[in-house]
């Protein structure tokens, strides 16, 4: 066979793959908008991780709750600590980005920039790390999520898979591990302490909150308050200014 041909056929086959991958991944996102995911990337991760490292004592927690049976300050809470701009951006927040990109380059604290729906993404289809690879795959993946999830549905996957303790996903598991109630009982201060460990949810604890986790906590319920209330997850416009993360 010539070699162009052989080029040919191979770069045929390498589309037709690359079509195949983009049909069947999107088609995974578009069933899930509707189906509740009973696990996640990011748990079978920890799951697989504890049964090699022979971590006998170790239990994966975990409860979907659908969004009419959450409490709204816990969506609040998370995009108050997290991502202030989630209800209107379109999966990156470029303007955080260029904030994180001038840290690292003045030699301040490297911070995270992603938003809700990128780590909604990296939590529901991979795994952590830091590599391109995976976050080529994750702003991927994030397109998908935005083009075809309303915002409530990227926010009620986030909630209900977000690590918030050492094998504590989700707030179902989280309300009843460290409530003792139904998460449509969580107030402003609980929501916001579920929130505050968002960050490094196995450094920090919800229930034993350092002082750095409790003016955290102290932040995000002022820009709850801020905010407006719940029903800034349903505002058309962005304000004025956000607070920084």
């Amino acid at each position: 066979m010539p070699p162009r041909t052989a080029l040919r056929r191979l770069l045929r086959w390498l589309g037709l793959l690359a079509l195949a991958w983009v049909a069947v991944s999107w088609l995974f996102v578009l069933v899930l908008r509707f189906v509740p995911p009973w696990t996640s990337a990011v748990m079978m991760e920890r799951q697989l991780s504890a049964w090699v490292h022979g971590e006998k004592d170790f239990h994966l927690r975990h409860r979907w709750v659908p969004w009419r049976e959450v409490s709204p300050w816990v969506p609040l809470a998370m995009v108050a600590g997290e991502d202030q701009k989630f209800p209107f951006h379109h999966g990156f927040d470029f303007d955080q980005i260029q904030d994180a990109i001038d840290a690292a380059d003045d030699g301040r604290r490297l911070r995270g920039a992603s938003t809700i729906s990128q780590q909604t993404a990296k939590n529901l289809f991979l795994w952590n790390g830091r590599s391109f690879i995976r976050k080529g795959l994750e702003a991927y993946f994030t397109v998908l999520l935005e083009a075809t999830w309303p915002k409530r549905r990227i926010l009620e996957v986030y909630m209900n898979i977000a690590e918030l303790g050492d094998g504590i996903y989700g707030v179902g598991a989280a309300s009843d591990t460290y409530f003792h109630v139904p998460p449509a009982r969580l107030g402003p201060e609980q929501a916001a302490r579920l929130a505050a460990v968002l960050p490094s949810p196995r450094r920090f604890h919800v229930d034993r909150p350092s002082a750095y986790v409790q003016r955290r906590v102290d932040w995000i319920e002022k820009q709850m308050e801020r905010l407006g209330g719940p029903g800034y997850l349903d505002s058309e416009r962005p304000p004025a200014h956000t607070g920084r993360r």
